[in-house]
């Protein structure tokens, strides 16, 4: 192995353990929130085994409950497959954003990769990275994040039954936490980002009350919402290029 394998393996390494520790508090939150799923997975009839393979191939609470409630009402699986594909339709656009965080080089194998672990948590600290993003720090959140969301349904089928209905419910609270963490320190650092947090609720309380908007799926409102928010914060705060980031550096050495 050359000098030049050495430092790649390096680097991946490193990145994957600060993805592994980014993932903790997400994977935290995932147990906590699939615990919740559990309980309907249960009443769909699924065993723990089979809560936990649905979980670690679907890696979607809105989808994968949809997917529950379809099975619960002997539903076709055509109509399972449509449902998910509109609900988890925004994940699209993340896989856009992502793409444009890889270099040119990426092999398609870790392309692939990246894919199965785009998460709205995942995403949230993917797009926080400067420069590309190593495929290994994904690996490193999603290592930890992925088995505890499918464990967290295998356990709520288990026992969820046998806790309080309020108890089980407050459980999903920790992702609003665990989402705060996420969108705060960056906030604090950029003043577009600030903005846009306040403007984000705003527009999707509005989207949830104002006439047709309010009937479409929650699925086609945040991906509505997240093309209108961007494409304003693009025009309003265009990040500058390298080209004048670069001559903004010299200046200020100057």
């Amino acid at each position: 192995m050359d000098q030049r394998d050495n430092t790649s393996h390096s680097r991946n390494a490193g990145a994957f353990r600060e993805g592994f520790k980014d993932g903790i508090p997400i994977g935290l939150g995932y147990f906590a929130v699939a615990f919740a799923l559990g309980v309907a997975a249960r009443s769909a009839g699924l065993s723990p085994l089979q809560g936990f393979a649905a979980s670690i191939l679907c890696l979607a609470s809105a989808g994968e409950y949809a997917g529950f409630t379809v099975i619960a009402a002997a539903a076709p699986l055509y109509e399972m497959a449509l449902i998910s594909f509109i609900i988890n339709a925004r994940y699209l656009l993340m896989s856009t954003a992502v793409s444009q965080k890889l270099s040119s080089d990426t092999h398609p194998v870790h392309r692939f990769g990246i894919a199965y672990f785009i998460t709205d948590e995942i995403f949230a600290i993917e797009t926080r990275q400067k420069g590309y993003l190593n495929p290994f720090y994904t690996y490193g959140a999603g290592a930890f994040a992925a088995p505890m969301w499918a464990a967290g349904t295998a356990l709520g089928i288990l026992v969820g039954n046998m806790m309080p209905v309020r108890l089980v419910s407050a459980l999903s609270v920790a992702l609003f936490g665990m989402f705060l963490a996420v969108i705060i320190p960056p906030a604090r650092k950029e003043r577009v980002i600030l903005v846009l947090i306040p403007a984000s609720f705003a527009a999707s309380y509005a989207f949830s009350r104002l006439p047709y908007l309010r009937d479409l799926s929650s699925g086609n409102r945040i991906i509505l919402l997240t093309v209108i928010l961007s494409g304003a914060a693009a025009i309003l705060f265009p990040h500058p290029s390298d080209e004048d980031a670069g001559t903004e550096a010299g200046e200020e050495a100057v």
